[in-house]
């Protein structure tokens, strides 16, 4: 009995780590057309006896307004460029700061975003947040920074509903993503720590105040997105 459940596991081993490898390629090259936290969301809203709401609609990165990705770094990571899915500096600053007491500092890269809403489901729990390294390791060595980036703003949440740079542009601004202005993707940006509290349709003051600091810190960011 001990042997075959030795050899259950080893063969649940294989399995995870041969299809988590082999979605991360597909990925590499196919559209995500859907996440975990979409079909959470959607699960959510029908408990509560809501109409569904999934508005999503995939562009590539060549379709979105050029200051996008920009506004994102300048709002969320911005060393995106230089690291390789982990930022240690910002994870040390975050250490520090809860260690004194300080109001809790994020220190998720966009590379650790993008795997977590690609791959996995919202929490806070260490057995999630191993797999998150894990499949941040594996965008980070398979994608592109391009790639990560164009993943990223078409998948992340933007809105009640709202995922992606498309569809935040078209239900928020009656715009594409390629026709968003500068101020608009920095306002888009704001909302990104929490865009069901937040709206980029409405902001609030805290939101216009966040939008210009986001395009302050816009101009010493490198738009140059190189595939290295």
């Amino acid at each position: 009995m001990l042997k075959r459940i030795q050899k259950i596991l080893r063969w649940v081993v294989v399995l995870f780590f041969a299809t988590s490898i082999g979605a991360v390629v597909l990925y590499r090259f196919l559209p995500v057309y859907v996440t975990p936290l979409m079909l959470i969301r959607c699960g959510q809203q029908v408990g509560r006896g809501e109409t569904l709401r999934l508005r999503h609609h995939w562009v590539s990165l060549d379709e979105m307004s050029i200051y996008m990705p920009v506004a994102v770094m300048a709002s969320e990571d911005q060393r995106f460029l230089e690291h390789h899915g982990f930022d240690f500096d910002a994870i040390g600053k975050a250490l520090e700061e809860n260690r004194k007491g300080k109001r809790q500092r994020g220190a998720s890269t966009i590379s650790q975003q993008t795997a977590k809403n690609v791959f996995l489901w919202p929490g806070h729990s260490w057995a999630r947040k191993g797999l998150e390294a894990y499949f941040t390791f594996l965008v980070e060595l398979c994608w592109s920074k391009q790639r990560i980036m164009e993943v990223y703003l078409n998948s992340i949440e933007m809105g009640d509903g709202i995922y992606g740079a498309e569809a935040v542009a078209q239900w928020h601004f009656g715009c594409t993503a390629a026709q968003l202005t500068r101020p608009q993707c920095a306002l888009i940006a704001a909302t990104l720590p929490n865009p069901l509290r937040f709206s980029s349709k409405n902001p609030s003051g805290y939101m216009l105040q966040r939008q210009t600091w986001i395009m302050r810190q816009m101009k010493f960011i490198n738009p140059m997105m190189n595939d290295e």
